[in-house]
């Protein structure tokens, strides 16, 4: 399947926005913590960069030793949150998320991220970006995607039915966890092509939302 590109129209009754690569690119900060932690345990970098965008840390860490104890994995997971909080250079908006998201004020929607309260809040205010009202972070779900759990919570909080939701996500995850949730899913950015979501944009500058009578919302995608 490939993901069009072509002007859509699309309706929902709420979105779900994920945030590192959808709302904001951390690419910068990303790769010089993964990179780093790389080194320390003999891994190839480029490798581990395939895994880590979309996953909470301790999932990426399953994936890359999976002979490595869980709770070693967790408390990794800590100090490398503590580190990407810490470390917010070259942090920026992905263009066009800042009139998006203005957009949206009085429509359903939530931020859906595998970063905890700490480092979505930090990266955003980093980005110039206003937190939507409604956040499911890595402390709100049990499992990290690519499972579902943190878009069904979502859609749960907004009290819409996932098949009546949208989907934003750049990662490989992260459209599996939308999929799987039996939502839609619209592809932000060139990482996001590969992984076929319903429609893929450059970024946020070919989306227009507005809503209509009843609850809806239109998506426009140039």
């Amino acid at each position: 399947m490939t993901a069009t590109t072509v002007p859509t129209v699309l309706t929902a009754r709420a979105l779900l926005l994920d945030m590192d690569g959808t709302l904001v690119n951390s690419d910068a900060v990303v790769e010089r913590c993964w990179r780093r932690w790389s080194e320390r345990h003999g891994l190839n970098a480029d490798e581990v960069m395939k895994v880590v965008h979309g996953r909470q840390g301790y999932a990426s860490m399953a994936v890359l030793l999976p002979d490595r104890p869980m709770e070693q994995n967790m408390a990794d997971n800590a100090r490398m949150l503590a580190e990407e909080t810490a470390d917010l250079d070259g942090v920026v908006p992905v263009p066009g998320a800042a009139e998006f998201l203005a957009s949206l004020a009085g429509l359903p929607h939530a931020l859906v991220t595998s970063a905890d309260v700490a480092l979505s809040t930090a990266r955003m205010a980093a980005a110039g970006l206003a937190l939507p009202d409604i956040r499911v972070t890595a402390e709100s779900v049990g499992a990290s995607k690519p499972d579902p759990e943190g878009f069904l919570k979502g859609a749960a909080e907004l009290g819409v039915d996932p098949a009546d939701c949208i989907v934003f996500e750049d990662s490989a995850a992260g459209i599996a966890a939308g999929r799987s949730a039996g939502m839609r899913v619209v592809g932000v950015g060139p990482r996001a092509d590969f992984h076929e979501p319903d429609v893929v944009v450059r970024d946020l500058t070919q989306v227009r939302v507005e809503g209509v009578a009843g609850g809806g919302i239109r998506l426009y995608v140039a």
